[in-house]
């Protein structure tokens, strides 16, 4: 089996668990938004805290040339965790929210 098709699943229910937490602070929505056909999966914050708005993203993964890109994660646990513990290997996935030197002295892949 392909591993985009493995991956895409895994990394769904890690979204989608992850949105199911209820966010600390003020009236905000945890959004998980998957664009199958680019492979693009994001966590988005929604809502007010009071009156500031609130919109961004939390977490940002791709698959990219088979292996998992982790472009941007602001959770407190770690997405590469979760990912590891679903059963992906190390190898395959990047860390791409460092640089491919900084990503050299890690367990990860590089690219």
């Amino acid at each position: 089996m392909d591993t985009v098709t493995t991956y895409r699943p895994v990394i769904e229910r890690v979204l989608t668990d992850y949105a199911r937490i209820p966010y600390a602070h003020g009236d905000i929505q945890v959004q998980a938004v998957f664009d199958r056909q680019g492979d693009h999966y994001l966590l988005m914050l929604v809502g007010r805290e009071g009156v500031r708005r609130v919109h961004g993203c939390l977490v940002h993964v791709d698959i990219c040339e088979g292996k998992i890109w982790i472009q941007r994660d602001g959770t407190e646990h770690g997405v590469a965790r979760d990912l590891i513990e679903a059963g992906v290997p190390k190898d395959h996935i990047v860390l791409a929210f460092r640089s491919p030197e900084m990503r050299q002295g890690t367990e990860f892949a590089v690219a």
